[in-house]
């Protein structure tokens, strides 16, 4: 599926299937995604301010530069994501899976990250 630059703000988008899904530059904000599934969704630069990600599987995820401050990723699946430069700043990520996610040059200040699963995970 094919979402390039496609603006999905505040979309209720919950419980979908979104699997390897072209989603970079597309406008999320706000957007409710939870427990939709993203496995190999690719969402480089996507923008996904305040978007709802509460248990959405990411997993293997592509959210290299994503814009992902303040969003609510409580319980979400992350692991194997990358996330190389992407601002979690304020995110919530209570409970999240991050195991084996690239964390890489990732903005996470003021992030939750109570309980998340953080054992092998790449920062530099």
């Amino acid at each position: 599926m094919d979402l390039r630059g496609a603006n999905l703000s505040e979309a209720d988008l919950r419980g979908t299937y979104l699997s390897g899904a072209h989603l970079s530059d597309a406008d999320l904000t706000g957007a409710h995604l939870s427990d939709a599934d993203l496995t190999g969704a690719y969402l480089t630069g996507a923008d996904l301010r305040g978007a709802d990600l509460t248990g959405a599987d990411l997993s293997f995820a592509d959210l290299g530069g994503a814009n992902l401050r303040g969003a609510n990723l409580s319980y979400a699946y992350l692991s194997g994501a990358y996330l190389n430069s992407a601002d979690l700043s304020d995110a919530n990520l209570h409970g999240a899976d991050l195991r084996g996610a690239d964390l890489s040059r990732a903005d996470l200040g003021g992030a939750n990250l109570h309980g998340a699963w953080i054992w092998q995970t790449w920062t530099t």
